[in-house]
């Protein structure tokens, strides 16, 4: 893992490293609430946003990674009730495959696309951080890209992940894992078991969660997930 680097992408990184370009800026009129169809501009499956339905900011913007074969309204779900208490600034894509490019390919057109959401949400709305998540497969690529993307990405939320295998590294999100002690899909003595302890001692804060359960993300862990993504902001 590299040291923390500058806010801005290094110009020998790309969207094939996992880099994301885009950066929030001033937004003077807000967008409206509610949930909206984004077309995808590659002519892939459109994406979904929420806003809440407050129409006030700044919002925590939260990316949200579906699982293998799932679906970008699965990857939604996995926050959308929590939504409007914690106002927070939903997007939830959807992969260009079965599962996310760094899991077939390499990095690429999930890259661009979620770059292309993340720009035209922050042309719309005020945004005041920005944080990962995604649960299986989508977990493993919400900690790639976010550890990849440390200097505009704050904070992982991370539901039964298998791994990160970001390409490059910068900044020190914070993180946030939960695991199923019962999880038959990635067993958690593989996966976050291994995984937590490589966080830590490459200097990343992480909080891990495990519960009794199988490869799901239970109500109590999605609402332990937000309340720690909010107390971040007072740290």
């Amino acid at each position: 893992m590299t040291e923390p680097a500058p806010p801005h992408r290094q110009p020998e990184e790309g969207h094939r490293h996992g880099r994301l370009a885009t950066r929030p800026v001033a937004v003077a009129t807000p967008g409206p609430p509610g949930l909206t169809s984004i077309l995808d501009p590659e002519g892939g499956t459109p994406a979904l946003r929420y806003v809440p339905t407050d129409g006030a900011g700044p919002y925590r913007l939260v990316v949200l990674l579906h699982g293998a074969g799932g679906s970008a309204r699965q990857g939604l779900d996995l926050l959308l009730p929590l939504a409007d208490a914690h106002r927070l600034l939903l997007l939830a894509p959807q992969a260009d495959a079965s599962s996310w490019d760094l899991i077939a390919e390499g990095y690429g057109p999930d890259v661009r696309r979620i770059d292309s959401l993340l720009g035209a949400a922050f042309g719309a709305y005020p945004v005041a951080g920005v944080a990962l998540g995604g649960f299986s497969d989508g977990a493993s690529y919400a900690l790639s890209l976010g550890l990849t993307n440390g200097d505009l990405v704050d904070a992982v939320l991370a539901f039964s992940p298998g791994f990160a295998a970001p390409l490059v590294s910068h900044g020190r999100p914070r993180v946030f894992v939960s695991h199923g002690t019962d999880d038959r899909v990635l067993p958690v003595d593989v996966c976050s078991r291994r995984l937590v302890p490589r966080l830590h001692t490459l200097g990343y804060p992480v909080e891990y969660a495990e519960f009794a359960g199988g490869h799901e993300v239970p109500a109590s862990i999605r609402q332990r997930a937000v309340d720690w993504l909010a107390g971040g902001r007072d740290q």
